[in-house]
């Protein structure tokens, strides 16, 4: 997942990524336990808290499993740890999934933590940009050609009857709220639970536009392992995602613990503007995790199969992959 903290709290933030989150005295330990490693794709974030609150709570011990949780480095490739066995599960795109398992990276998706697609094109308020096709001759900025801000501007484009010639793409790193805010570029693509969160809290005003009209052609993050390791070891692929399940649910239930207990893991998070950015994150984020309510980690068929679609047609994934081997619900109960 190629989530970025609030620009305020960065700096404190990633001196909390040079370690390893320690979990409280009082979580439950149990040596006989499958111990599988969970990769979690940026440094300590309380995006991450679902994670947490499972083990803290004791729902992952609860369920047989006693996983660790590992935060992956900024420069470590999103599926590296996972094909080279270091992990056992890591939390990432189904896009990014599909478009690794056509460069043979044997991966499958066993849960859904997103149940919708986070990325949206943002413009500042009193942009003439109105609608995506308003998008015709301006510039677009995003961290690069690739993961789900590349593959939500080309759901973006599509919609609005758009190429990439039409538009100015500019890579811009991950300084999307810099270059919109200075006009550097006339919008940005970025996710609703994190430059939409920048903006709010900075003061910047800002609108944004969803890159699709109805359902978006693309799956958002989930649990993934890899199908010999589910092969190998279903029990413990329901205890995963079954843990993490049930730390979503608490999560929904209750945001403000979801945030005190993400302070044993994210430290930074004690100070007040720190807590206060990442509420506001935890928020949107929750609209994410259950839009309607309800914490469902089923995977939709028909979803996966207009991305595998939509992919192909883009030239994503080079050909059509079959989406049927990509994903499973036979580990959620």
């Amino acid at each position: 997942m190629r989530t970025r903290i609030i620009a305020a709290i960065a700096a404190v933030l990633l001196l909390a990524g040079c370690s390893q989150p320690t979990a409280p005295s009082g979580t439950p330990t149990t040596a006989a336990l499958p111990s599988p490693t969970i990769g979690l794709t940026y440094i300590p974030n309380v995006q991450f808290s679902p994670f947490y609150v499972a083990e803290t709570d004791g729902a992952f011990t609860a369920a047989g499993v006693q996983p660790t949780l590992r935060h992956h480095g900024t420069s470590e490739g999103l599926f590296t740890a996972i094909a080279a066995g270091q992990e056992q599960f890591v939390v990432a795109g189904g896009d990014e999934l599909l478009q690794a398992r056509a460069q043979g990276v044997d991966l499958v998706a066993v849960a859904a933590y997103y149940r919708t697609y986070p990325v949206e094109v943002i413009v500042p308020a009193d942009s003439p940009i109105r609608t995506l096709a308003d998008l015709k001759g301006h510039s677009i900025g995003l961290p690069g050609k690739y993961g789900e801000n590349w593959f939500g501007l080309q759901v973006a484009l599509r919609t609005a009857g758009l190429g990439e010639a039409d538009v100015q793409v500019r890579e811009i790193g991950y300084t999307q709220q810099a270059a919109l805010s200075t006009d550097k570029v006339d919008a940005i693509v970025g996710f609703s639970n994190n430059e939409a969160v920048q903006f709010s809290l900075g003061g910047f005003a800002t609108r944004s536009i969803p890159i699709a009209e109805g359902e978006v052609p693309l799956v958002g993050i989930c649990l993934i392992t890899t199908s010999a390791y589910a092969k190998d070891h279903p029990d413990v692929v329901k205890a995963v995602a079954s843990g993490m399940l049930a730390g979503i649910s608490a999560v929904v239930a209750d945001p403000d613990r979801a945030l005190e207990v993400s302070t044993t893991y994210v430290p930074a998070l004690s100070a007040s503007a720190a807590k206060d950015a990442a509420r506001a994150t935890l928020v949107a984020t929750t609209k994410l995790w259950a839009p309607e309510g309800t914490v469902d980690g089923h995977l939709d068929a028909d979803q996966w199969a207009a991305m595998a679609d939509f992919m192909a047609a883009q030239g994503l994934t080079g050909q059509r992959v079959d989406p049927t081997p990509a994903f499973s619900n036979d580990y959620l109960a």
